[in-house]
C-alpha cells in the first residue's frame, strides 16, 4: 500500500501547529504570571471575563473554519474565483455578527456582571468591570483576524498566521510588562495591550488579503452585497462547529460562576489551572489539527484502510507526546506555583487539580478530542455534537454542582467532573469509530 503521507509530511504538518499553539499558550502564561503580581483579585477578574471573550472567539473561529472549508473546496475545484467570494462572505458576516456581540457586551454588561458571575468579592468585581469595558472593544477585531488567519492557512500558507499570532502576541505582551511593571497600571495594563494587539493583527491581515496575486483574496471592486447560496454553505459547516463550541463554553462559564462562590483563592487557582492545563494538552490540540486535515483527504479519496491506519498512528503519537508534556508539568509544578506567588490555599488547590488533570490528560483526552476528529472529518458531525453537548451539560455541569456542593468537594469537584465528561466521551466516540457507521458518510 502507497500510503498519502510519509513520516516528513506529518512532520510538517504537526511542527508548526505545535509552535504557533506554544506561542499562543506561552503567551497567556506570562500575562497571567505578571497580572498575578498586581495580586490573586485581578488573577481572578481578568479570568472571569476572559472565559466569557473564549465563548465568542471560539463561535467566530468556527464560523471561519466553514468559510475556510468552502474556499478550500473551490481552490480543489480549479474555481478559486468564486473561493475569493467565499472567503470574502465569510469575513462580511463574521464582522457584522461581531459588531452585534461587541454592542451586546456593552448593553449586557450588569447582567454579565452580576448575573453570570455570581456573588463574587468586591476587588474581583472591580478588576472585572475594568476589563470587561476595555477588551470588549476588541471583539470585532479579534473575530477578523481569526477570519483572515483561516483563509491563510486553507491556502496552505501557516507561515502568515504563525507569523501574525507572533506579531500579536509580542505586542500584547510586551505591553502589559510596560504598563504593569513601568507605569504601574492595574488590569486596565493587561487589557489596553490585547485591544492594541488585536487591532493591528486585524488590520494588517486584511490588508494581506487585499493582495490581488494571492490565490485568495478580497476580490476588487470591494462589494457588500450578500450572496446568499455561498453564504448558505459556509453556514452549513460553521454553525454544528460554532453550536458545538459555544455550548462547551457557556457549560464552563456556567461552572466558573460555581467556583466564584468558593472563595478568591479557589478562583485564583482554577485561572492558573486551566492557563497550565493548556500547556499540558498543547499537542493533542496541534495533533487535532492534524487529523482533520489527513483523514479528510483519506476519506475524500475513499481509502478507509488509510483512515484507519493514520487514525491509528496519529493516536499513538498523541498518548505519546500528552505522556511527555503531562510529566514536565508535574515536575514543574513547585516551580510554576512559585513563579505566581499564590497565597498558600490557592497553591494547594492548584497542586490538586493539576496533578488530577495530568493524570486524566493522559489516559482519556487523546480517546475524547483527537478520535472525534476523524469522524467529523468522515462528514460524522451530528453526533459528535450531539454527545458533546450532552455531555457538557450532564456530567461537566450537573456533576460539578453534585460534586462541588453537594459532595462538599469545592473547586477539585469540578475537575473532577470535567474528566467524567472527558470519559462518556471517549466511551461514545471509541464505540461510534469500531461499529464504523461512519464510512461513507
Amino acid at each position: 500500500m502507497e500510503y498519502r503521507f510519509t513520516n516528513k509530511d506529518l512532520k510538517k504538518l504537526i511542527i508548526p501547529l505545535i509552535v504557533e499553539q506554544f506561542l499562543q499558550i506561552s503567551v497567556g502564561l506570562m500575562d497571567s504570571v505578571m497580572v498575578a503580581s498586581i495580586g490573586e483579585a485581578a488573577v481572578s477578574g481578568v479570568s472571569l471575563v476572559d472565559s466569557v471573550f473564549i465563548l465568542f472567539i471560539n463561535v467566530f473561529s468556527a464560523l471561519a473554519t466553514g468559510g475556510a472549508v468552502v474556499a478550500g473546496q473551490y481552490i480543489g475545484r480549479k474555481d478559486p474565483e468564486t473561493g475569493c467570494r467565499a472567503a470574502w462572505q465569510m469575513i462580511l458576516f463574521v464582522g457584522a455578527l461581531s459588531l452585534v456581540v461587541m454592542a451586546a457586551c456593552y448593553l449586557c454588561r450588569n447582567f454579565i456582571l452580576y448575573q453570570v458571575f455570581g456573588d463574587i468579592e468586591a476587588d474581583v468585581m472591580r478588576n472585572s468591570r475594568v476589563f470587561l469595558l476595555i477588551v470588549s472593544a476588541s471583539i470585532p477585531f479579534i473575530a477578523l483576524y481569526n477570519a483572515g488567519a483561516a483563509i491563510f492557512r486553507v491556502m496552505g500558507n501557516s507561515k502568515i498566521a504563525m507569523q501574525m499570532s507572533l506579531l500579536m502576541n509580542g505586542i500584547n505582551l510586551v505591553g502589559i510588562a510596560i504598563l504593569i511593571f513601568g507605569f504601574h497600571r492595574g488590569v486596565e495594563g493587561a487589557a489596553i495591550p490585547t485591544l492594541a494587539a488585536r487591532i493591528v493583527a486585524a488590520v494588517i491581515i486584511l490588508k494581506l488579503l487585499f493582495d490581488q496575486k494571492r490565490l485568495l483574496h478580497i476580490p476588487r471592486p470591494v462589494s457588500f452585497c450578500v450572496d446568499k447560496a455561498l453564504l448558505k454553505r459556509i453556514l452549513y459547516i460553521g454553525i454544528p462547529n460554532g453550536l458545538e463550541n459555544s455550548m462547551f463554553q457557556l457549560g464552563k462559564i456556567l461552572v466558573l460562576s460555581l467556583v466564584s462562590g468558593f472563595g478568591t483563592a479557589a478562583i485564583a487557582a482554577n485561572a492558573i489551572g486551566n492557563y497550565v492545563a493548556m500547556f499540558a494538552v498543547l499537542p493533542g490540540l496541534a495533533l487535532g489539527y492534524t487529523t482533520i486535515t489527513v483523514i479528510s483527504q483519506c476519506v475524500g479519496a475513499r481509502d478507509y484502510e488509510q483512515v484507519k491506519y493514520y487514525t491509528k498512528k496519529l493516536l499513538k503519537l498523541c498518548y505519546l507526546s500528552m505522556l511527555i508534556f503531562n510529566g514536565v508539568v508535574v515536575l514543574a509544578l513547585p516551580l510554576i506555583l512559585r513563579v505566581y506567588g499564590l497565597s498558600d490555599l490557592a497553591s494547594h488547590y492548584a497542586t490538586q487539580i493539576l496533578i488530577y488533570h495530568s493524570i486524566c490528560a493522559v489516559l482519556i483526552w487523546p480517546l475524547s478530542f483527537t478520535l472525534p476528529n476523524t469522524l467529523r472529518a468522515s462528514n460524522d458531525v451530528a453526533l459528535t455534537m450531539l454527545t458533546s453537548i450532552v455531555s457538557m451539560w450532564i456530567f461537566r455541569v450537573a456533576f460539578s454542582y453534585f460534586l462541588g456542593i453537594y459532595l462538599d468537594l469545592e473547586l477539585f469537584g469540578v475537575w473532577i467532573a470535567m474528566t467524567i465528561d472527558w470519559l462518556f466521551r471517549a466511551v461514545c466516540f471509541v464505540l461510534r469509530y469500531r461499529r464504523e457507521k461512519w464510512i461513507g458518510k
